[in-house]
């Protein structure tokens, strides 16, 4: 896909986003887009960076090991978030590589994080709200528990939550569970709601997502997805 055609998306994108704000009033300000660049290649993410974009989310470790070094260049330097399940031999290269850590989906991996000494690092906690098979995350109910019980969660730098709603053809049948992360989110004082993706991310954003994940609306449809 060629730089046009990323702008042409994106912009779509970012009039979408803010009329969400505009309906749930909130300032566009206030939403992080980060573009989801799995199987994009490093042209395609420097064509996004040149039209603005400063935050990407990458699945894989070895994948954004390869881009962060082919873009080690690009000033300012973009901030690199992981957003896919992260395996327990990637931990320590993904702590090294990305700025964030979104998808800390278990309590092992929490204390994980913190044996390998970067407790300055800032994750989010990935909540499976649906309670989907498929899916990696706490459970609302173990959430819960650990936000109040666990000692781990106070060496660690904790700023908000993450979650990927069931794929729906209407996206406001999931409406009811960004809503949910949201009180969650607002119980226990956290910054961040990391929810929306391309199918769902008007609604998230009106529900008080304060960053999305958009790949393919912004880089089309694409292999290995």
């Amino acid at each position: 896909m060629g730089q046009s055609d990323v702008k042409t998306n994106l912009e779509a994108v970012q009039r979408r986003i803010a009329e969400a704000c505009r309906r749930s009033r909130r300032s566009p300000q206030e939403v992080t887009l980060i573009a989801a660049t799995k199987s994009v290649d490093s042209a395609t993410v420097e064509a996004a960076f040149d039209l603005g974009i400063r935050d990407f989310g990458e699945n894989r470790v070895q994948d954004a090991n390869k881009k962060i070094k082919a873009l080690a260049l690009l000033q300012p330097r973009p901030i690199w978030h992981m957003i896919g399940h992260l395996q327990s031999n990637k931990v320590k290269m993904a702590l090294q590589l990305f700025d964030v850590i979104q998808s800390v989906d278990s309590a092992q991996l929490a204390e994980h994080i913190q044996k390998l000494g970067f407790t300055d690092k800032p994750v989010l906690l990935q909540v499976n709200v649906a309670a989907e098979k498929t899916k990696s995350g706490f459970s609302l109910y173990d959430i819960e528990d650990t936000l109040q019980n666990t000692p781990i969660l106070k060496n660690l730098k904790v700023k908000g939550l993450m979650t990927i709603a069931p794929l729906v053809k209407d996206p406001l049948e999931v409406r009811p569970i960004f809503r949910q992360l949201r009180q969650l989110r607002d119980r226990f004082g956290l910054e961040h709601l990391s929810m929306g993706m391309t199918n769902d991310f008007e609604v998230a954003v009106e529900e008080g997502a304060t960053m999305v994940r958009i790949g393919r609306a912004i880089f089309g449809e694409r292999s290995g997805l």
